[in-house]
């Protein structure tokens, strides 16, 4: 039997306690693919908006893209055309300069969910399938969650300054049920 004073000076045998990591520091290369990406998707996404818009890089313009989305089941043709592509354009703009890219980026991606839509899912790949557009869906979902990189408009913007993956989700969940009410008028 052990006494209590020799048994109070044995080591106690504990769980390592939890110990929080911190977070890994953004490095240049990081940011770089960031803005690469922000690039080539913002500025992709805005030329299709240009198209829509203006008739730009063989687009139809307003008129050509209201038939299209008139053919397509949804109401106001000529209208719908401006919003798509005003969303194209200034969500992809957005993107790209690293502006309020949480919201651009579910700009984007809730525009890209109709576009799936009405391309149909009969085919994955091309000519007849969804790659490329799940693609682009898929690219500004991940810099909605992921923010934008040292290289970015946001950095001047204190509520943005440092970013939240909660703003992404909250951004990428309101895009979502815009997408969805969208698809809703279309008949």
């Amino acid at each position: 039997m052990t006494s209590p004073s020799v048994a109070a000076t044995k080591p106690q045998a504990t769980a390592p306690a939890a110990q929080s990591l911190p977070a890994a520091p953004s490095t240049a290369g990081h940011d770089a693919g960031l803005l690469l990406l922000r690039l080539v998707l913002g500025l992709t996404v805005a030329g299709h908006g240009a198209q829509k818009l203006f008739g730009w890089f063989g687009g139809g313009g307003i008129s050509g893209t209201g038939q299209f989305f008139t053919a397509s089941g949804y109401p106001a043709g000529d209208a719908m055309a401006v919003l798509a592509g005003l969303t194209e354009t200034l969500g992809g703009l957005g993107l790209a300069a690293g502006l309020l890219t949480p919201l651009a980026a579910a700009a984007v991606a809730g525009t890209l969910v109709n576009a799936i839509a009405v391309h149909g899912t009969g085919s994955f790949f091309a000519p007849a399938g969804i790659e490329y557009e799940l693609l682009l869906t898929a690219a500004a979902a991940a810099l909605a969650l992921t923010g934008p990189g040292r290289y970015a408009v946001d950095r001047l913007l204190p509520v943005l300054r440092a970013h939240r993956p909660a703003h992404g989700a909250l951004a990428l969940a309101l895009g979502a049920v815009l997408a969805a009410v969208m698809l809703l008028v279309r008949s």
